[in-house]
């Protein structure tokens, strides 16, 4: 399987990086001529409790013509997608498949309308990783988790094929072939909406909000509207899983933030749209109270403004 990979940095850095140490694909990084000269010099490092990697990369600033690739993987942050699809658009055949692992599901649309939804398939990741000032991949815990499949849920020979790769990698990554990945997707949104949405509004860790005064009624209230905007979607989430959630939102102990929260502490960029925005707008789609995802997303819109004057 020859793979396209938009980037080097962490999670795509990470996954498919490893595809390059097991032998398992054809990967070539699309990066930009900085990155390419870091990789050139230094090869891509991952540091991990799954073991090290020190390997040279086929590393390049403009794809190959389109057919070369299999497949896409697109790792980029949703704010960036618009520039990605660019990079991207030459290297996209009409058998290349397109995998991104973006946030959200916003993206898919997107993507369906630029490639066709039969180049797309559904995607997520759950990995924590930094690429440090060096370019050094610092793997932090052991989530090293990839799902993906087709939209319309069939076992497709490129998926099966792609979950061959990722398993010749052992333990250093879970991969999961979907028939229900659209599922899984909002599964994941529904939660990752709750803790961006509460965590950036509050600026604190679940704990935090939970010892304070009205925090945990007001996380279980966005989370029962998150699962209610979900189940009006068509993709109802499972009573037990939506139990686990809950229990994850009303835990005092919990230092767990939003990576958006931590874009936001360090004054960078935040998916604003593509996650609260997005759920945003299903609500009123769908008649569901809008008013706690109205002010999560105005206030992290009024950062935007704030970031956009060079007022932080």
């Amino acid at each position: 399987m020859k793979i396209l990979c938009l980037g080097a940095g962490a999670t795509g850095g990470y996954f498919a990086g490893r595809l390059v140490e097991a032998k398992a694909a054809d990967v070539t990084f699309l990066v930009r001529p900085g990155r390419k000269a870091l990789l050139d010099k230094d090869g891509l490092r991952i540091e991990s409790q799954f073991g090290n990697a020190h390997l040279e990369v086929d590393a390049v600033t403009a794809p190959a013509p389109a057919g070369s690739y299999d497949l896409v993987l697109l790792t980029s942050k949703a704010y960036d997608l618009d520039s990605a699809i660019e990079a991207i658009a030459p290297a996209v055949g009409p058998n290349t498949a397109v995998l991104p692992l973006l946030n959200g599901l916003n993206h898919l649309e997107i993507l369906n309308k630029r490639f066709g939804r039969e180049r797309v398939l559904g995607g997520m990741a759950a990995i924590h990783i930094a690429m440090l000032p060096d370019g050094l991949l610092k793997h932090f815990n052991d989530w090293r988790t990839v799902n993906f499949g087709e939209q319309d849920g069939r076992l497709s020979e490129r998926v099966t094929a792609l979950k061959s790769a990722f398993d010749t990698c052992g333990e250093k990554v879970q991969a999961g072939a979907q028939t229900n990945i659209l599922q899984r997707m909002w599964d994941k949104l529904v939660l990752l909406s709750t803790l961006a949405g509460m965590t950036c509004l509050m600026r604190a860790n679940i704990g935090e909000i939970v010892r304070a005064p009205g925090g945990k009624d007001l996380g279980m209230a966005m989370l029962e509207r998150n699962g209610a905007i979900a189940k009006a979607s068509g993709f109802p989430i499972e009573d037990k899983l939506m139990r686990n959630y809950a229990k994850i939102f009303s835990d005092p102990e919990n230092d767990f933030t939003a990576s958006m929260l931590r874009d936001l502490e360090r004054g960078g960029p935040v998916e604003a749209d593509h996650i609260i925005g997005f759920m945003l707008t299903k609500a009123r789609e769908h008649g569901i109270e809008p008013i706690l995802h109205q002010v999560a997303y105005t206030h992290l819109k009024a950062y935007e403004e704030r970031r956009k004057a060079d007022r932080l």
